[in-house]
């Protein structure tokens, strides 16, 4: 029996394609305003004025800004932390490895609610909870943080070696035992990395968590914007990259030490 064949697509197909895309960006771009003539020249104008602002930087209020940079850094470390704390088991709630449809996709459709939800929208919720300060940026990053990590690790989860799953059930165990013994271990540097990747990008969520009265740096961030000091401006986003800079080394220091290969430990272990 001969199988049918998809025909390629015809020449009018591979110019129709393109030119639909182009049309559609052009229509897209008009729409949004940047095919507009006078706000373009306008925006230029005002970006001149801002860059023009910025230099040189000010540094008359780095100790002030590396005060509330610490801050930033305390809410990024804690709401990873707790995020993870929380994700953890919701992960392995949504893993299908260890459970069916009807426990899975609640858990994974809460997952997909919470991550939805900006993470300064959280923050001007928990800021009307618990008041202004750190602490509603600290829940703020955390829920953020559980969204995320909650979908990433049940992935990593779902992507263990699935002889490794079957040698562990094959001698009885139980689904914690499941998860103790295979699903974790295996999935251990998978784990440790995207906690560094969410720390890392939690310190720059953090960093405009003030703009609604959730501690840290952006509370002066958006402070300098409101009263046109972009030399302080600046000098608060340079202190903030050479945070970040000092955060990535050392996130890359941690996987070279710390990322090797993981044996499973035996259950009776």
């Amino acid at each position: 029996m001969s199988r049918s064949r998809r025909r390629p697509p015809g020449r009018w197909a591979r110019r129709a394609i393109p030119l639909a895309l182009t049309l559609a960006l052009v229509v897209t771009l008009r729409n949004v305003g940047l095919l507009d003539p006078d706000r373009l020249s306008r925006a230029a104008r005002n970006l001149a004025i801002f860059v023009w602002g910025l230099f040189p930087p000010n540094p008359s209020t780095l100790p002030t800004l590396s005060a509330a940079m610490w801050e930033t850094l305390q809410i990024a470390f804690a709401g990873t932390a707790i995020g993870f704390i929380l994700a953890l088991p919701l992960a392995l709630l949504a893993c299908p490895v260890l459970f069916g449809r009807a426990v899975t996709t609640p858990v994974t459709l809460l997952l997909a609610f919470v991550r939805t939800v900006p993470a300064l929208f959280w923050a001007i919720v928990f800021v009307v909870a618990v008041g202004l300060g750190p602490a509603a940026g600290t829940l703020a990053v955390a829920l953020y943080s559980l969204g995320y990590l909650g979908k990433l690790l049940y992935e990593t989860f779902d992507g263990v070696d699935p002889e490794v799953i079957e040698a562990v059930r094959s001698v009885g165990c139980s689904r914690a035992q499941l998860a103790r013994y295979a699903l974790i271990p295996e999935a251990a540097n998978g784990i440790v990395a995207l906690l560094l990747f969410m720390f890392e990008y939690n310190v720059r969520a953090s960093s405009i968590m003030g703009f609604v009265g959730a501690g840290g740096i952006g509370f002066y961030l958006l402070g300098y914007i409101q009263m046109l000091r972009y030399d302080l401006l600046l000098s608060a986003l340079l202190l903030t990259l050479a945070v970040v800079i000092v955060i990535d080394r050392l996130s890359a220091l941690v996987r070279r030490m710390f990322l090797v290969p993981v044996t499973s430990p035996a259950p009776g272990e």
